[in-house]
């Protein structure tokens, strides 16, 4: 009998905590009167359920109001039942930047800047001398991954690449360019402009491309006389070669590194930094036409 009565005792117990105000924190606070869930903390966010665009619309009958975070297009949608649609939670301008030496992680998409679809995590790093008060990502823009060595030949380790002023940027697996290459020569009055900026774009309006006086203050500052300086580095700079302007073929992967400035020559020519096993430096004359990787920072 008494242990009948305990098992009721416990059962009704059980009940009413499932009707409860609930307050997930680590003081033991309790929840606000006024909310039905509290949850609190001064050093971890709220994370919403993130799915890809199929995911989300394979889900079943959405209750009117339910939230979920677009790994695809990186916003966040509410199922309206009204419209029996998905809304997009429209951002407010106010933008939080992390703190330089975290990593951000990106989604990249298909399209008229980035080649193809890919997340990739990106390290960051500040106090590189000769530009100490910028913040720097830490392997090219579209590498899966850091490079494991200077002379690195991969794919996944290069990233993409861009022809001067063009947001476009390409993928080469060894074999194929991807998108197909259109534009074999640039002839233009213009720096990099901010709205054909890779690194805005793709990693948001506080990142840019470096300018040439920048390239030129780390390369100086670092003591960078051949490829061991922009691989010692913070930066770990590597040789990811370039594509030839004539016709999107893949060069000296793995022999030499050649990065754009944001800054150009001339009509026809950029400033870059290059390098090799025997020569680093900034230079100019390099054709606009020709596809390289870039390195993004911000102040």
């Amino acid at each position: 009998m008494n242990k009948l009565f305990f098992f009721i005792v416990m059962l009704m117990l059980r009940s009413s905590l499932l009707f409860t105000q609930v307050s997930i924190t680590s003081e033991g606070t309790p929840p606000d009167n006024s909310a039905m869930l509290d949850v609190k903390s001064t050093d971890k966010g709220f994370l919403p359920p993130r799915m890809t665009r199929t995911q989300i619309e394979a889900i079943l009958n959405p209750a009117d109001g339910l939230i979920v975070y677009n790994n695809t297009d990186g916003k966040f949608y509410a199922y309206v039942a009204s419209l029996y649609s998905w809304k997009e939670i429209m951002y407010g301008p106010g933008i939080i930047t992390p703190a330089c030496g975290s990593s951000i992680t990106k989604n990249h998409v298909a399209g008229n800047v980035a080649p193809v679809d890919k997340t990739v995590t990106y390290g960051t790093i500040k106090d590189i001398p000769g530009e100490t008060s910028k913040c720097w990502i830490t392997t090219n823009l579209g590498a899966s991954h850091q490079a494991t060595a200077v002379d690195d030949a991969t794919e996944a380790s290069a990233g993409w690449y861009w022809q001067f002023n063009r947001k476009q940027g390409y993928m080469h697996n060894g074999t194929t360019v991807i998108p197909s290459w259109t534009i074999t020569s640039i002839n233009e009055n213009s720096n990099w402009l901010a709205a054909n900026d890779p690194c805005t774009i793709e990693l948001g309006s506080n990142w840019r491309l470096p300018t040439q006086t920048e390239w030129t203050n780390v390369d100086a500052s670092g003591g960078w006389t051949d490829w061991s300086g922009p691989w010692n580095s913070g930066l770990k700079l590597h040789a990811a070669g370039f594509l030839f302007p004539e016709s999107g073929f893949l060069g000296s992967r793995g022999a030499i590194g050649v990065y754009w400035s944001n800054s150009q020559y001339n009509n026809s020519n950029g400033y870059y930094l290059a390098f090799a096993d025997g020569n680093c430096s900034v230079y100019q004359g390099y054709p606009k036409a020709t596809g390289s990787a870039i390195r993004c920072l911000r102040e």
